[in-house]
Formats: structure tokens, sequence, C-alpha cells
């Protein structure tokens, strides 16, 4: 790249700063919880707008979208309202490689609210820091995406290449949001996702599968708890047992080659119970939600059959049912060689504008990339912003890593897309 036309687009980002503030301040403002994703949306829809984009709104179709490699089963079938938004860019002349700038809008729950520091929907800085539910995972991406584009027409400049601007739903629970867009029609040359994965480039990701065990016992008094079976006496074996599986799949000789180097990559986490009625009535019924995370390669229906046989073999009361249900996420892993162009594309961009080696990445959760890369003939990555405390209390992400992450996204698109004068 031309080192004049660099400088202005590095200077065109920073000029934007206070507006990437403004912007994550009113999208972190807006609780886009699931099914609550509307408001932040309607922003986004303006937003697209604004850069010139073609807006379209896409819904989830459950019926159309079940039928589809990559669809999880629906943690709520309301869909009402509920919209992906998509912003098409086409440039007067093709002369680049297309891509899709992907980014979900929903974000997990908030937990407890007084114990955040302060309301986790009411955004604040402190130093770099920018506070509040969703800053990092991951409004912060799609604002940095925004302005790398705005920031390129601030100079009169737009991509040579079509470019697909996506707002999703659904990430966190399942994926359908990127599923009903791809399902719509909408495939580049790359995509990429500004995921808060610390300015580091995602070569891997895990597999990614939600489900449920129902244990139904026997109630009792507890003056004679020998004639009630508990079921949080069973759950706490088939936890352990589970654990079993856990340990074996970290086991060297079953890794994932990207995963060779990791500590831990293999995690089922126990994340929710509900059950009991009385505290003096032995617990006749309970259900228990688990995440379970597993290799690219290890396909849905090999690792449904190992969490049955483990269920199986576990020593619970004989008395004691167990259903095993599936809700949520059935997303398959997945990896993209560190040599494809797009990984590389990246690393350049990082190298100019960072003055630094960009490292790549295998994450132990999953992203919407899997969609792109398995299912769409699309190759991608996540690149984004430093991010703390995502999922937890007090979220935070960067400014300068978002305003950085925007110079590498809007030099990446010089660079993959072309450039062409706006008319």
């Amino acid at each position: 790249m031309d080192e004049s036309l660099l400088k202005k687009i590095l200077g065109a980002v920073e000029k934007r700063r206070d507006n990437i503030i403004d912007e994550l301040t009113e999208l972190v403002a807006s609780d886009s919880t699931l099914g609550n994703e509307h408001q932040a949306q309607t922003i986004i829809k303006r937003t697209f707008e604004g850069l010139g984009t073609e807006v379209k709104e896409v819904t989830i179709d459950l019926d159309k979208l079940s039928v589809l490699p990559g669809f999880s089963p629906p943690v709520t079938s309301d869909t009402d309202g509920r919209v992906n938004i998509v912003g098409l860019h086409q440039p007067n002349t093709v002369t680049g490689k297309s891509l899709i700038l992907n980014g979900h809008m929903d974000v997990v729950p908030t937990g407890p609210s007084h114990l955040w520091e302060r309301p986790p929907f009411e955004p604040y800085v402190g130093d770099d820091w920018f506070y509040g539910r969703g800053s990092g995972d991951m409004k912060a991406g799609i604002v940095a995406y925004c302005n790398a584009f705005a920031a390129l027409k601030d100079l009169g400049y737009q991509p040579a290449a079509n470019v697909i601007l996506q707002s999703v739903i659904e990430e966190e629970c399942t994926g359908n949001g990127a599923l009903a867009c791809l399902d719509a029609g909408y495939t580049a040359d790359a995509a990429i996702i500004p995921e808060p994965f610390g300015e580091s480039c995602l070569i891997a990701q895990l597999g990614v599968m939600w489900f449920q065990l129902k244990l139904t016992g026997k109630p009792a008094h507890v003056l004679d708890t020998s004639n009630g079976s508990n079921v949080f006496d069973s759950l706490y074996v088939l936890t352990n047992k589970l654990k079993e599986l856990e340990t074996e799949w970290n086991k060297q000789e079953h890794r994932h080659q990207c995963y060779s180097g990791h500590d831990h990559p293999i995690n089922f986490n126990l994340g929710k119970v509900h059950g009991g009625d009385w505290a003096s009535t032995v617990a006749c019924y309970c259900e228990a939600d688990f995440r379970v995370g597993f290799y690219p390669g290890m396909t849905l229906e090999y690792v449904k059959e190992k969490l049955q046989q483990t269920i199986n073999e576990a020593d619970i009361a004989s008395d004691i049912e167990v259903e095993l249900c599936y809700t949520g996420f059935q997303a398959e892993g997945c990896a993209i060689e560190e040599e494809a162009p797009l990984i590389e594309s990246i690393k350049e961009a990082h190298r100019i504008v960072a003055n630094s080696d960009c490292k790549t990445l295998a994450v132990t959760c999953t992203t919407d990339a899997r969609f792109f890369q398995l299912y769409g003939n699309t190759p991608a990555t996540c690149y984004g912003p430093v991010a703390e405390n995502i999922h937890g209390f007090n979220e935070r992400v960067s400014i300068n890593s978002t305003v950085q992450v925007a110079q590498v996204l809007a030099v990446f698109i010089a660079n993959w897309c072309g450039l062409e004068k706006i008319k």
C-alpha cells in the first residue's frame, strides 16, 4: 500500500475515535439479551443506512432452517420481531475480492446487577476501558468494522468489491441468526468477525454442544430418606462421570493438532440446575443444563454417542430415570490453514498498523465463523479488540485496541477489496 494512503487511512480512523465511543455507548445502553435485540438492531440498521449500504432484514424461519446443516434446536421459539440486519455494498466496478464483516448483537445475561460496580447497561469510560455488558462481546467489534468502512468513505473511497455487513442474533446460544443469513444467499471470498480475541487471528475453534439431563426420582419425607431417591445425589455422580470423559478427551493422543499446546482445551460445564420443591422433601426431579466442548473433526453424532454411553455407565440409583435432551448449540468445530490468503492478509494488515507480528489463536469456544467455513464455502476468521470479563461482571473493552482494530480492518479492506473513488 502507498505510504501516503496508509497514513491517511490510519488518520481517518483515529479522527473517528469519539464517534466510536459514542456509537458503542448507544449500543451498550441497549439491552440486547435473548429476545430483546430489537432496539440495538434498530440502531445498527440506521448505522448501516448511514454508510450508504442497501439494508435488508433477515428473519429466523425455524421450519426452514431446521433441515439445514449447522442448525441448533432453539432456546426460544419466539421469533416475532427478531431480525438480523444486513447492509449490502456494491461498487461501481468490481476489481477486488468480496468480504463479509459479521458480528453478533445479542449478549449474555448480566447475572445479579448488584455485583457490578455500575449497572451493566449504563456504560461508562474509565481510562482506556469502556465498561458495560456486551461492550467487548462483541459490540465494540461491530462498531470497529462500521468505522473502518466509514473512514474510507471520509477519504472519498469505497471498497472496489461487494461487501456485506451483518449484525446477527442468537450467536450466544444457537448461531441460527448467522445460519439464516447464509441461507439467504450471503457468501463471499472471505468473512471476518471482530470477536474480542485480543488482536489475534483465529485459526481454530472447538465444537460446542448444549444438552440437558432430566432426572426423575422418588419423593419422601426427610424423616426417612431411604424411602426416596434423591435426584441431586445422582446428578453429582453423573457430573463426575462426565468429567472422566472430559479428562479422556484432554489427553494428548485425542487432541486436534491445533490444541496440542493448550493447557486444558476441553471443558464440560454444568451451567444451570433447577429442581426440588421443598427443603424437607427428598428431591424427586431436576433439570441440569450442560455445555461440552469437542475438537474439530468430531461429529455431532459421535459426541452424542459418547455422552449417552458415559451416562449409561454412571453408577446411580436404579430407580432414577435419566432423560438426555438437546437444546441450544449443536455446533461443529472447524479450522483454517494458517497459510490461507485470508489469514496472511489479516496478519499483514496487523503488522502494518501495529508494527508487530499478529499471533494466531485456537479458541476453546465457538463462533459464527463455523457457518462460513463449514457450510458457506467462505474462508472465515475472527480478529477483534482486547476485552476483559466477557460473560462476567464489569465487562470491559479497550478503546485504544478498538480503534486499532478499526485501523487494521480499514487497511485490510483496502488491500483485500481494493478501493475506488466515490462518484
